[in-house]
């Protein structure tokens, strides 16, 4: 197998794994806590958005102000609920041809990075023993600017020694196919064509991917 590219740079939530539902869970019960109005719709809108970022759109729901050491703290909290409902998972919590695409992607002598926004991404890849198919991962801890900047795949691009016009990158998110394409990659949105406008191609699902069609 050959490509025109050298490196696949991918998100986790979404793609390696779907790790959206413990994080509904966990914001919800902030949500709750903080009488904020929160449902499944209004979670789509913190897809690909970091955990400040999603804190401070849920508490603009919420009936009054914080301050930024009220803000952390709620944020530690959500992140501690998290935390324990990630340790739950195994392998099997891979998405279905996900790590089939890691194998095609390294059998193709390509490397491969992850860039995800999670500040638990490397717990997540430990979990589904997956970490050391990466050549390199870039979390939220690594960037200063989260999805929609380009910061993230910029930064996995320069830490794989690969110039961006010859990286590919696969999301689930709005955010992260901008994060993409304003980084100057080829995108690949893994989800709705209607979602993903900004996508180069789009799969329903990574079931689908196959490298050889880009």
């Amino acid at each position: 197998m050959t490509s025109r590219f050298k490196a696949v740079i991918f998100d986790l939530d979404g793609v390696i794994t779907d790790t959206a539902h413990y994080h509904y869970l966990a914001w919800k019960r902030l949500a709750d806590s903080v009488e904020a109005p929160f449902d499944e719709a209004f979670n789509e809108q913190l897809k690909g958005v970091d955990r400040m970022g999603s804190l401070e759109l849920i508490l603009a729901r919420a009936p009054r102000t914080y301050t930024p050491e009220d803000k952390r703290a709620l944020a530690d909290k959500k992140n501690a609920h998290y935390q324990e409902l990630i340790a739950t998972m195994t392998p099997d919590d891979l998405l279905p041809g996900a790590l089939r695409a890691l194998e095609d992607v390294r059998a193709a002598g390509l490397k491969i990075g992850l860039a995800s926004v999670s500040r638990n991404a490397f717990t997540v890849l430990d979990r589904l023993g997956i970490r050391d198919r990466f050549d390199d991962v870039v979390d939220a801890a690594t960037v200063v600017n989260g999805k929609p900047d380009p910061e993230i795949f910029l930064t996995a691009a320069a830490h794989l020694g690969v110039d961006p016009q010859d990286c590919l990158g696969v999301e689930d998110a709005v955010a992260g196919v901008a994060s993409i394409k304003d980084a100057g990659m080829f995108a690949v949105g893994v989800g709705s064509p209607e979602v993903l406008q900004r996508a180069d191609r789009v799969i329903p699902s990574m079931a689908a991917f196959r490298l050889e069609d880009y």
